[in-house]
């Protein structure tokens, strides 16, 4: 789990918005590494985990308001893991089963249109607020805000969790 760009370690957050954010890339300068830098200046703190078992400590001792779950997650750091890509789905599963579960953002992997269906259906199923693709450009960043925003308003009534 990264401490720093934004982020902190589990039992740290306490900003306005929690935010769990886990991504399955490799890529430099992702998605991932830039949600954080945008949204801390408004007090959201990002949590994140690169794998199922590291999000599920997260979950166990950090309020979640928001949860990205990247499809592609691994289970955990073992090449056994990484090849089946199973942390995601299970992560949807254990927010699901939370007592007051976050509105959660799946973000799906480019696959084939019967793999897309698959996850998207597995999404819905565990009750992602919303499933969108990976991000790749800035406007799909922008998606991916739009989306957060959206589920502030609904879950949350426009106000944000982390203030009484």
């Amino acid at each position: 789990m990264s401490g720093g760009d934004g982020c902190c370690q589990p039992g740290q957050a306490g900003g306005r918005l929690n935010l769990l954010l886990s991504y399955a890339g490799w890529h430099q300068e992702s998605w991932a590494d830039r949600l954080p830098r945008l949204l801390e200046p408004m007090g959201i703190t990002a949590v994140r985990a690169a794998t199922g078992r590291e999000a599920t400590r997260v979950i166990a001792s950090t309020t979640v308001h928001i949860a990205i779950v990247d499809l592609g997650l691994p289970l955990d750091e073992t090449p056994a893991a990484r090849a089946q890509e199973e942390g995601g789905s299970r992560l949807l599963e254990l927010l699901s089963r939370q007592p007051s579960p976050p509105p959660t953002v799946a973000v799906k992997r480019a696959r084939t249109h019967r793999d897309d269906c698959r996850e998207i259906s597995a999404a819905l199923r565990f009750g992602a607020f919303a499933v969108i693709d990976r991000p790749q450009a800035s406007g799909d960043l922008e998606i991916l805000l739009d989306v957060m925003r959206r589920a502030l308003r609904r879950f949350y009534q426009g106000r944000w969790p982390g203030l009484t």
